[in-house]
């Protein structure tokens, strides 16, 4: 099967799509083969990778309601982005009806419909990159469940930190909740820096404080990552975006030496 990682936070606007979208662009670039499993019915994962929705295309939400093994094998889609290493990223997208699956939190052996649905479904990748639901509800249970390690995004900021820090804990004390005894926090990556806000610069003194040489990377703000996330567009495909490139493709080399393939 593929690695599995599941990207989160507790708190909502942690940048955790827009690393998971970045990270997929720069594995694929530099020829890994990657699949990234929208679990926030926001779907904004799904979007920014120019994914367009209609309501005859299958969703994580169709492959965890069928509760049968293997089923994710028949959502997978290929993304929009119209580049030549475009081929080495595929989508379990989501839409809005995500949402529904939280209402069967209660039936048996629920928290494990993801894991179950996945089952032999990503043999044919290096990678899968989860994005996380903002909450430890139902749906990052599921996540956390098929995942085998977890990563925290965060942006420099109290809160989100602080619920960077939450999500490190939960992951640290759900393995054998979720019989997922082996499942491990790697790392955090900070998104949105700007290096010329005080108080930026003093949240992320606290964030090597806390976490050490978990700190995998310091994404700076740029307006390119966010028009191509508005666009839904790669960001090869942005002009004057090289920094950025540069900067996720550093990150692509983090993650590749810290998560076995």
């Amino acid at each position: 099967m593929a690695t599995r990682v599941a990207i989160g936070n507790n708190k909502g606007g942690a940048k955790k799509s827009t690393h998971t979208v970045r990270l997929a662009e720069a594995l694929a670039k530099a020829g890994k083969r990657v699949g990234v499993a929208e679990m926030d019915p926001q779907g904004n994962a799904s979007r920014r990778l120019g994914w367009q929705d209609d309501p005859s295309k299958l969703t994580t939400s169709e492959a965890i309601e069928a509760n049968a093994e293997g089923v994710a094998a028949q959502v997978w889609q290929p993304i929009g982005w119209q580049t030549e290493f475009a081929d080495r990223i595929t989508l379990l997208p989501a839409r809005h009806t995500l949402e529904d699956r939280s209402l069967e939190a209660g039936q048996r052996g629920a928290y494990r419909r993801f894991a179950k649905a996945l089952k032999g479904a990503d043999n044919h990748l290096d990678y899968l990159l989860i994005d996380c639901q903002p909450s430890f509800g139902h749906l990052t249970q599921m996540a956390l469940a098929a995942a085998h390690y977890a990563v925290a995004s965060t942006e420099c900021e109290h809160d989100s930190i602080g619920g960077a820090v939450k999500y490190r804990d939960f992951v640290a004390a759900s393995g054998e909740d979720l019989a997922n005894p082996d499942l491990s926090f790697l790392g955090i990556i900070v998104g949105g820096y700007d290096q010329r806000v005080g108080s930026q610069r003093g949240q992320l003194k606290g964030v090597r404080q806390i976490f050490g040489d978990d700190l995998w990377a310091v994404i700076p703000q740029r307006a390119v990552v966010a028009y191509a996330d508005e666009h839904g567009l790669p960001l090869e495909q942005v002009p004057k975006s090289g920094a950025s490139r540069a900067a996720f493709e550093l990150l692509a080399e983090r993650f590749m030496k810290e998560v076995p393939a």
